[in-house]
């Protein structure tokens, strides 16, 4: 009688309570495995606390999903990475979080650099949510814009591939730096923008006694906001190496 009630009660857990604690179930997106991120970092938290995590295709059931949705993580690769916790009651995925949320998490994260170039860096929750901006431009607009006032110094399609200067990086490779939205955003008030390039209703007019070295280069607001919606949609450049700017 005794082990007829105990098998029936082990048929009505739930085959949650049989999950391996020493095994956590993480997806990530290809784009982030490709960097080699995680192969840096898992490892090393296995290594720490003998909880291995194991990598499985999206259509899998997971305990963690590292990707665009849940609490911002870390950024790097063009874009800001996010945890999105599914078993909060496995004890392996509890270690694993909290490894990630810590110091030492933080600082593997952050010592992941190939060829001696840092690729991610760790966020503040907070701070990421409250710098989220929403890009409303029309991109098919910013395209126009692109290939009408951006060709001659920046290649901004792969049609345009080898135009521009050639020292002047393309809209692809810049899409692929983790502060792409502040450099497109902010582009006119960065060098070399500010000699000859104005927003109206924001930038000053040129002087007088020193006028655009070059044919002037004029947007308006709404344009830009077209433009960043164009970038945004466009594919990082897959560079192959760590990208390396200032």
């Amino acid at each position: 009688m005794l082990k007829r009630v105990f098998a029936i009660v082990l048929i009505c857990l739930p085959l949650a309570a049989f999950a391996d604690d020493r095994v956590v179930r993480l997806h990530a997106p290809q784009a982030l495995v490709e960097t080699g991120l995680l192969e840096h970092i898992l490892p090393r938290f296995s290594l720490k606390t003998q909880v291995r995590v194991t990598q499985l295709p999206e259509t899998a059931e997971v305990d963690v999903r590292i990707g665009q949705t849940g609490e911002p993580l870390f950024e790097g690769a063009g874009q800001v990475w996010r945890l999105e916790v599914l078993n909060p009651d496995h004890a392996g995925t509890v270690r694993f979080v909290d490894w990630l949320r810590s110091e030492v998490g933080r600082n593997t994260v952050a010592a992941f650099a190939p060829e001696g170039q840092t690729l991610f860096a760790p966020v503040d929750a907070d701070a990421a949510d409250a710098e989220v901006v929403a890009i409303t431009g029309d991109a098919a607009l910013g395209h126009e814009i692109a290939l009408a006032k951006c060709l001659r110094c920046h290649a901004v399609d792969a049609a345009t591939r080898g135009s521009g200067i050639g020292s002047t990086p393309s809209f692809g490779v810049l899409r692929a730096m983790p502060d792409w939205e502040t450099r497109f955003r902010d582009f006119y008030a960065l060098n070399p923008h500010p000699a000859f390039t104005q927003l109206v209703g924001v930038t000053d007019p040129f002087n007088a006694d020193r006028p655009s070295p070059i044919a002037p280069v004029q947007l308006t607001p709404d344009e830009l906001e077209a433009l960043l919606a164009y970038v945004a949609t466009m594919p990082a450049a897959d560079l192959g190496a760590p990208i390396a700017h200032q």
